[in-house]
């Protein structure tokens, strides 16, 4: 049975006489296999096989082969040949050598003598580098090594949150702030990221750092100085299983073994909290034993140009103090009249043995001039005369390096160049101990001349505005500016014409001719205006603030106006505008601290319907800004208003005072502070009495630029000449600032607090720069 259920499971009929099995060698071999198996239980005849099978098969496995497998398998070719030796199939006698190939020259490799490879030796940075981690990782586990090397009771400077200088208490080190803060901003370790925390990062900077604080000491004189460097960090230990918390025993729980990863984040948490410490022994301090500087000695002037090199032999060597007065001295020469004059760089011999430094700075002189002519290579575009009058010195006088840097930039504010460049030419050298001459000459780039501008406006109560302009600044060479101009808005209909010729005879002296129509509607009056205007004046520009200022002119006016109250009548206004101004603060858009002062005078003729009135209109305005800490600034403003003369119905509407608005009260519409009509609706005055507080303070937020301005505001306009506080008017609001290159843009909100009914509840005004 066992041998029959044997053969009926590893022989199966469908196996051997299946397609996939279809071929005689395999037949064969597992006949032999069967053979095989013979020698053990005998000859198994395939007792589970059918004998009638498709004849194909039949041929292939005759039933010869099912009846006895191993005679029929002994049945064959490859069972009657004799296996030969396979000994006998190997020659005793070597290969014979190939025949050499034609063209190739070559030996082969068993007779070419191959170099001897050499070890490679270890990369001596790859070296290093292993060892300072190694020192560094030791530094790391154990800080006793170090606590011998450090100061004993250390006056420590924390410079940043892994970082400490220790210096020591007894000795007097005058430039140690300036030393820290230098090494705060420059030290590798400082700028240390979170996700940069780990050895090799802290071991290379903390290297880094010890040589740019022996750099930086050397800076200061300190020539001999030790650093310690040392890296303190507490050690945790790793828990391993069975070990942690409570005591192993019988119904203990072990505790869980640390993983990589914990085991990573635990050295992680431990270098975070590692503290490199550079114990600082300055050392005595270097300090000059001689100063050389040139031929400055055979100059006339010789000791004031020493004077103003302020490092002398004893003094302390400093490398910041060398460059900086290399810069003061070289800048002196310039104002001296040394035209041509050069210093080169400096060149410190330091000797250890007495610890001193020799100085030697390369001076040329070159002699005193003075002042020529200035030339221009665009004599057509901005004449070499008109040159002259933009800069600030006359010919004969004595060099200054500052009138030709001040040239330069004046002729770039004409918005005419593109660039320019100022250079001295000797005319004239110097003589028997006589300056010599230099003409300036100067190379303009034109720039393009024509401007097409827009500007928009808006205010709650004068409404929108939209202006554009079209101007050409050379029309009239040199510096003969055309501008048309129009003006469109809820309020105001302007057509206009002006004529500038910008340094006019002088530097910064304007002459104006202006001529416009406008139609204007504001709550006041309605009024249809036709005038022309001349006025010369001098004026503070941005790069010459000007502390006096001036401006004077004729005005022709004709105009038809009406209130709410009476009719449209027509007037003829003679006046001479009169303004002198003084300004002692520090910025003109956005002045931080000092004071300003201005007065208006216009003597005014007026005629209607054949009725002449004469009278004088005067204004004065005062304001004062004071720094109340770094970032708030408190601002103060006065102004006080007076017609004398006549009274106020013998006044245009448009000439009389008005108060209200975003110049003026803020909270309250434009010009309705004041004297009202029956319809409610202002009226004006003979005077005018305005004040306004506000703190500007910076917020830091976009770098600054952003500030926030509260303000308070009061005013109000009286029928007499005599300002006056009756009727006084209360604003107050919150101000937004934003700082631009050109100016801080403003916006402002503010409401009434003492309103009259018909006022609004709030007010914003939009425009560029201060309130006042």
């Amino acid at each position: 049975m066992a041998r029959q259920g044997w053969s009926a499971l590893a022989w199966p009929k469908v196996s051997l006489r299946s397609d996939i099995f279809c071929l005689s060698g395999l037949a064969r071999a597992l006949a032999t296999l069967g053979l095989g198996l013979g020698a053990t239980l005998g000859p198994l005849p395939a007792l589970g096989q059918s004998r009638n099978a498709d004849p194909a098969l039949e041929a292939l496995i005759p039933d010869s082969a099912i009846d006895n497998p191993q005679a029929w398998a002994r049945d064959t070719d490859a069972a009657h040949t004799t296996v030969p030796d396979v000994s006998t199939l190997i020659s005793p006698d070597p290969l014979p050598a190939l025949p050499p190939m034609p063209g190739i020259t070559l030996e082969w490799p068993d007779k070419a003598d191959l170099p001897v490879i050499e070890p490679l030796s270890p990369d001596p940075d790859i070296a290093d580098a292993q060892e300072q981690a190694k020192a560094a990782g030791v530094a790391l586990e154990t800080d006793d090594s170090a606590q011998g090397l450090r100061i004993a009771n250390a006056t420590l400077v924390h410079v940043a949150n892994q970082v400490e200088l220790a210096f020591p208490p007894d000795v007097t080190l005058p430039d140690r702030d300036a030393i820290v803060a230098r090494f705060k901003g420059l030290s590798a370790l400082a700028t240390l990221k979170d996700d940069e925390d780990n050895l090799a990062q802290l071991t290379r900077r903390a290297k880094s750092d010890a040589d740019l604080l022996q750099q930086i000491l050397r800076v200061y004189g300190y020539y001999d100085p030790d650093v310690i460097q040392t890296i303190e960090r507490p050690t945790t230990t790793p828990v391993a299983a069975g070990t942690a918390g409570a005591a192993t025993g019988a119904g203990a729980t072990p505790a869980k073994a640390e993983t990589a990863e914990e085991a990573r984040a635990r050295r992680q948490a431990s270098l975070a909290k590692a503290v490199v410490r550079f114990d600082v022994q300055p050392g005595p301090q270097y300090r000059f034993a001689h100063i050389a500087l040139g031929d400055i000695q055979a100059a006339s002037d010789a000791q004031d140009l020493r004077a103003a090199f302020h490092l002398n032999v004893g003094d302390p060597i400093n490398s910041d103090k060398i460059l900086t007065e290399k810069d003061s001295l070289n800048k002196e020469m310039g104002e001296r009249g040394y035209a041509f004059a050069t210093v080169g760089e400096p060149d410190l011999v330091i000797d250890h043995e007495p610890r001193t430094g020799d100085l030697n700075l390369p001076v040329t002189t070159g002699g005193k001039y003075r002042f020529g002519h200035v030339n221009s290579n665009l004599p057509a575009y901005l004449s070499s005369r008109h040159l002259e009058r933009i800069a600030r010195f006359r010919p004969g006088d004595m060099y200054q390096r500052s009138d030709m840097d001040d040239l330069r930039e004046g002729i770039l504010a004409t918005s005419l160049v593109s660039t320019a460049t100022v250079k001295a030419r000797e005319v004239t050298p110097p003589t028997n101990g006589q300056p010599g001459v230099v003409d300036v000459d100067v190379d303009l780039t034109k720039a393009p001349q024509r401007t097409l501008a827009g500007l928009i406006g808006y205010s709650s109560g004068e409404g929108a505005r939209l202006e554009g302009s079209w101007e050409h600044r050379n029309f009239f060479p040199p510096e003969g500016m055309i501008r048309f101009r129009g003006v469109l808005g809820t309020q105001e209909q302007l057509a206009g014409f002006t004529f500038r010729r910008n340094n006019f005879h002088e530097r910064d002296q304007v002459l104006t001719a202006d001529l416009y129509a406008q139609t204007i509607q504001v709550r006041a009056y309605d009024a249809n205006t036709l005038s022309a205007t001349a006025s010369l004046e001098k004026q503070s520009t941005l790069i010459f603030q000007k502390p006096w200022t001036y401006s004077f002119g004729i005005q022709l006016i004709g105009t038809q106006e009406t209130t709410s109250t009476t009719p449209r009548t027509t007037y003829f206004i003679a006046a001479l505008p009169l303004r002198g101004a003084y300004d002692a603060s520090d910025n003109l858009l956005d002045p931080t601290k000092g004071w300003r002062l201005s007065l208006r005078v216009s003597p005014e003729l007026s005629t209607t319907d054949g009725t002449k009135s004469s009278y004088v209109k005067t204004q004065i305005d005062a304001s004062v800004y004071q720094h109340i800490s770094s970032r708030v600034i408190l601002a103060a403003r006065t102004r006080l208003g007076a017609i004398v003369g006549t009274q106020v119905d013998n006044i245009a509407p448009s000439r009389r005072f008005y108060a209200g608005g975003g110049a003026s009260v803020r909270g309250y519409s434009y010009q309705r502070v004041g004297p009202l009509d029956a319809t409610g609706e202002p009226t004006g005055g003979r005077s005018l009495t305005e004040f306004s507080l506000e703190a500007r303070v910076k917020t830091g937020l976009f770098g600054g630029a952003v500030g926030l301005v509260p303000f308070v505001d009061a005013g109000t306009v009286g029928t007499n000449a005599t300002p006056t506080l009756s009727g006084m008017r209360l604003g107050a609001g919150l101000g937004l600032r934003y700082q631009t290159n050109f100016g801080p843009i403003r916006i402002d909100v503010g409401t009434p607090i003492n309103p009259r009914p018909g006022d609004s509840r709030l007010g914003v005004y939009i425009a560029l720069g201060q309130a006042f």
